[in-house]
């Protein structure tokens, strides 16, 4: 609905400019287009929500052609509506060119969203979900590995522990990563890893979890949250001399999740540079699973660094 408001409109625009005597009078023109276009698009949003169900069940073409129709001869009707109180002037080829113009206009956008539904394809979708995915183990992998070998000459036993986790963590990782997991499976890998590398960092790294009354049912994408702690620990916590905590929050909001994570800023540091791929990474994998339903914020203030993930609520 909003990329159909935000269309409709842009061609209004379109059409404005090329009515126009010159530049100045442009958002005049676009006000003027705007008095019949707006009613127009709401009414036919509104009806085709209303019929959305009849037009699933039908073929693919024959559903363009009636949404086509219909919205011609919504526009029909609303001309001569126009005329009947004495708005406008013209006779039945003011109708005509009415309907004309909406139906154009409908064509256009009912072209871009196939053109859109085949760029954004399951295939296309999936392979892209799987190299974006693929991108975080390596790095994964070389950190916990890290983790467990400066621990094998000093604490051999705590080491063999270690490898037990880093074995059930990659069990995981192992898994279809295109489908969506339980937040209480992302969450106990995210806890495997933060212990992981308190074997490292000892109690240099401390994390506060905060979760309230989080249904473990909920759906997220995998590997969501454990790419921002590693960034989290990389930037917050190690480069830094004394203990430093992050803290991961977790709050349903109606329908919506919000997941906010914090980690203190070292002065000096190059936090900005170094989150930005995971951020870039997550943002992409986020707008693949959910479109326009997602979003997430990051940014420093007073001394910390807050990544913010809003999510629509799945089960």
């Amino acid at each position: 609905m909003l990329r159909l408001l935000l269309g409709v409109n842009l061609l209004a625009l379109a059409v404005a400019l090329v009515l126009a005597s010159d530049v100045l009078s442009w958002p005049l023109r676009y006000v003027e287009l705007a008095v019949w276009v707006e009613p127009l698009l709401l009414s036919s949003l509104l009806l085709l929500a209303m019929l959305r169900n009849a037009l699933w069940r039908i073929p693919y073409v024959v559903a363009v052609v009636v949404v086509i129709g219909l919205v011609a001869l919504q526009a029909a009707l609303l001309a001569d509506f126009w005329r009947f109180m004495g708005f406008v002037d013209g006779g039945w080829s003011s109708l005509l060119r009415a309907a004309l113009l909406a139906a154009m206009a409908a064509a256009l956008m009912l072209a871009y969203f196939d053109l859109r539904a085949d760029a954004l394809s399951p295939a296309v979708t999936e392979a892209r979900l799987q190299a974006l995915t693929a991108r975080i183990r390596p790095h994964f992998l070389f950190n916990s590995l890290n983790a467990v070998l400066s621990l094998i000459r000093a604490e051999p036993k705590r080491a063999e522990h270690a490898l037990e986790e880093l074995a059930e963590l990659f069990r995981a990782l192992m898994r279809d990563n295109r489908e969506l997991v339980p937040i209480a499976d992302e969450i106990a890998l995210c806890r495997q890893y933060l212990d992981l590398e308190k074997l490292r960092l000892g109690e240099r790294l401390r994390v506060l979890w905060q979760i309230d009354d989080l249904p473990g049912e909920l759906l997220v994408p995998p590997l969501m949250l454990q790419p921002l702690l590693e960034n989290a620990v990389y930037h917050g916590v190690e480069p830094a001399t004394e203990a430093g905590e992050i803290r991961i929050a977790f709050a349903r909001r109606g329908d919506e999740l919000q997941i906010v994570l914090e980690n203190p800023v070292v002065p000096g540091g190059a936090h900005a540079a170094g989150n930005r791929m995971a951020l870039g990474n997550i943002r992409e994998r986020l707008a693949l699973h959910y479109d326009l339903e997602a979003r997430l914020e990051a940014g420093e203030a007073n001394g910390v660094y807050k990544v913010t993930m809003v999510l629509p609520c799945r089960n």
